[in-house]
């Protein structure tokens, strides 16, 4: 399996004042800090190697991972002195985690096969996937044209008629197509420019998503877990 690069670096404002003094992805659910939910769902996935792209009170996270056996190799990629965005970030873990990789976002809860996206990814030949999900303006604004297994069209900004599905939250790149950008840059303009040249292959998740980025996203998730026990 693909390693996975997992973006933990974000200030967490929205979750404010639970996060002022610890990270996000270190917020208690269920009893427990999220990352080691997140952890557990990668490694029944098969996924055995992790990188994290952290920032904001990251020393929090190297330190809570490193004194803990997950049964995968971890790696801690900083910022440094000053974000470097979301594709920044990416650009900077992906020189140590070979030629092709999943991205996760670090507030993201996803119960997807990744084994199955992966094999999508390699199937369509293209440089990147993003995994995405009919929302149709459910629970946020839907922002994907997603069609035949492809991205046809992507924006935050821009949104059409034809946009019914909305980014799920994992991905898949080859390190080649982050060449082209500087150091600070957001993983959305990578997205919308490879959707833009029919470069980016598409997989339809089954389950909706869930994530820890805000108050109500976490009350979800708990509800959600609880009822699945």
């Amino acid at each position: 399996m693909l390693p996975v690069i997992i973006l933990a670096g974000g200030l967490a404002k929205r979750m404010r004042p639970l996060t002022e003094n610890i990270p996000k992805a270190l917020l208690p659910v269920k009893g427990k800090p999220f990352i080691d939910l997140q952890l557990e769902l990668l490694h029944n996935n098969k996924i055995d190697r992790v990188v994290f792209c952290l920032g904001y009170l990251g020393e929090q996270i190297e330190q809570y991972i490193t004194g803990k056996n997950y049964e995968m190799d971890m790696s801690f990629s900083y910022d440094g002195a000053s974000p470097l965005g979301t594709g920044g970030a990416v650009k900077k873990a992906a020189e140590i985690t070979g030629e092709a990789f999943f991205v996760l976002y670090g507030d993201s809860y996803l119960e997807i096969d990744y084994n199955n996206v992966q094999r999508t990814w390699e199937n369509s030949g293209k440089p990147a996937l993003m995994t995405v999900y009919r929302n149709e303006n459910r629970w946020d604004t839907s922002n994907v044209h997603f069609e035949n297994n492809q991205i046809i069209r992507y924006s935050k900004t821009e949104r059409t008629a034809t946009m019914r599905h909305i980014d799920y939250g994992l991905g898949i790149f080859h390190k080649d197509i982050l060449n082209g950008y500087g150091v600070r840059f957001d993983l959305a303009d990578v997205y919308t420019t490879l959707a833009e040249y029919g470069k980016l292959s598409g997989y339809e998740a089954q389950n909706r998503f869930y994530e820890i980025g805000s108050p109500i996203g976490l009350k979800e998730l708990e509800e959600h877990l609880k009822n699945e026990n």
